[in-house]
């Protein structure tokens, strides 16, 4: 029995936490307390020297001193100071007043503002509760099928998760030791398409059941003209050109993450001001948000840090490496399972958990197997979108679920009794954005290029093609140092030929008679 507990120890580990977690303790404390649990067991044992845990504080202190970490709680402040001063409400006005005459114009206005808001937030939360409060009651007003609205709005919510400046991204940058900047230019364009596709399943319900998607009526549509192309100017220009302050120069190398993200900070504090809507109660409930969030995520990262401790100790990394590339099919079937493993897991797991706990094991294995670790990030990120759509801990459908009405109310603009919103009815409508999320995931596999355009203008060099020539002091001419220097003491070269090389006369034998400085000695004196 001693025996197999000692083979079999990272295992037993790895499924230990899964059974903690599925009781419901706290991920940070869970993954701490498997780790410092079987940490013991492994010393007592003799399978762990007995000073394991004292590379802890190292571990802690280095984690504090991680600059890549404070960009989480720059983006995470201007996203909430931007939600709170109005400027997703406008922007949703105005896109909807410019797409109503169009059928679906509601809902394509929900996408491309969550595409916005992604840009500029990087909070799913704040994304989908505030699409949520503002479009859900114009959209039920106006007759749309509550599948598809309340489908919509949480799909958009979570183009957070994906469009730069996400925060998961900062974390899977983080885990997977590279470069943020070549991340977010990686996910960029994934991000874009997932727009579009969402768009284009929106054209298709209209053209298959125009009745789930109308446009607005006349009667609706407030702004025209002059005073409509006026209020897009508005509304749309600052929101992109503090997308350009804070992803522009990341891109184009002019600032990193955490200092892009401490622009955006200050722009959003700008925007606020300009809409004369900054308030200090609003920046104290941002600030509340900010360091609570920011707490949450410091707090997993350091119980997963004495959970990896330990199960590297007992070799995990060697075990989930052997289990990975012991899959047939070599890095297809790796990346088939990983991505059904994130998959599965998302139904229990949040992507800030994910990021912590099985990115660290998978991305060993993807290196190993010579898979560019910024495509096998931008994948996942797209993967563990769904943690956000699907039961039971879809965190986007549980945001929408407290916003959406629950029971039946009295339209005060059009007077009418508008049914409820059922938790159904937002599951049902969530499975057609759920589908399109897995299909962007086969579509990133079948075209890595879509990822790997980060790579443009890089610079790369083929370690093998690295020659050393060191030169030698006898190469003549040819020596790139110049001729070397003559011994002190030796005689000019004649006619330009170098001279011999000498180092003077040879040392006498020991027991030899010691020459004067004078004239020589005769011989026999």
């Amino acid at each position: 029995m001693f025996a197999f507990f000692a083979e079999n120890l990272a295992p037993i580990m790895f499924l230990s936490l899964i059974v903690v977690l599925l009781l419901g303790y706290p991920v940070a404390f869970a993954l701490a307390f498997v780790g410092f649990v079987f940490g013991f067991v492994g010393i007592e044992m003799g399978l762990l020297p007995i000073n394991l845990f004292g590379a802890i504080p190292d571990r802690i202190f280095g984690q504090m001193s991680n600059e890549t970490l404070l960009a989480i709680p720059f983006f995470t402040f201007m996203g909430l100071i931007l939600e709170r001063s109005g400027m997703a409400e406008d922007l949703l006005d105005t896109i909807g007043q410019l797409f109503g005459p169009v059928r679906g114009g509601l809902a394509f206005a929900v996408i491309f503002v969550g595409a916005i808001l992604a840009a500029t937030t990087g909070v799913v939360a704040a994304s989908v509760i505030s699409m949520g409060l503002i479009s859900l009651p114009i959209m039920l007003r106006y007759g749309y099928d509550r599948r598809v609205a309340a489908g919509t709005i949480a799909a958009s919510g979570t183009l957070a998760q994906i469009i730069p400046p996400s925060l998961v991204l900062i974390i899977l940058a983080d885990q997977l030791g590279r470069s943020v900047g070549d991340m977010y230019k990686g996910a960029l364009v994934p991000g874009l398409l997932l727009v579009a596709v969402y768009s284009a399943y929106i054209i298709v319900m209209s053209i298959l059941r125009p009745a789930s998607v109308p446009a607005l009526p006349a009667e609706a549509r407030l702004l025209r003209g002059w005073k409509l192309a006026g209020r897009v100017v508005t509304s749309l220009v600052p929101p992109l050109v503090l997308i350009f302050l804070v992803l522009g120069t990341i891109f184009i190398g002019l600032a990193t993450p955490t200092e892009g993200g401490a622009m955006g900070a200050v722009g959003a504090l700008i925007l606020a001001a300009f809409n004369r809507r900054l308030e200090l109660k609003m920046i104290k409930a941002a600030l509340y948000s900010t360091a609570k969030l920011s707490s949450f995520v410091i707090f997993i990262l350091l119980g997963a840090r004495v959970f990896s401790l330990t199960f590297y100790g007992v070799n995990g990394h060697v075990w989930v490496e052997h289990l990975m590339t012991s899959i047939p099919g070599g890095e297809i079937g790796f990346l088939i399972v990983a991505n059904l493993l994130v998959f599965f897991l998302a139904f229990f797991l949040d992507y800030f958990e994910l990021a912590f706990i099985i990115i660290p094991l998978l991305a060993p294995v993807a290196d190993s197997l010579g898979i560019d670790l910024i495509w096998f990030g931008v994948m996942l990120a797209i993967n563990m979108q769904t943690s956000f759509m699907h039961p039971p801990f879809g965190f986007s459908l549980f945001y929408l679920r407290s916003v959406a009405p629950s029971r039946a109310y009295k339209d005060r603009i059009s007077g009418a009794t508008i049914q409820p919103v059922t938790s159904g009815q937002i599951y049902m409508g969530a499975l057609p954005f759920l589908g399109i999320q897995l299909a962007m995931v086969i579509v990133v596999i079948a075209f890595p290029q879509l990822v790997t355009h980060y790579k443009a203008g890089q610079v790369t060099v083929d370690p093998s093609t690295i020659q050393l020539n060191v030169p030698m002091p006898d190469a003549g001419a040819e020596n790139p140092f110049g001729t070397p220097a003559q011994p002190f003491g030796a005689p000019e070269p004649s006619d330009g030929a170098p001279a011999a090389p000498g180092f003077g006369a040879p040392a006498p034998d020991f027991g030899s008679p010691t020459p004067s400085f004078g004239a020589p000695s005769e011989p026999g004196k």
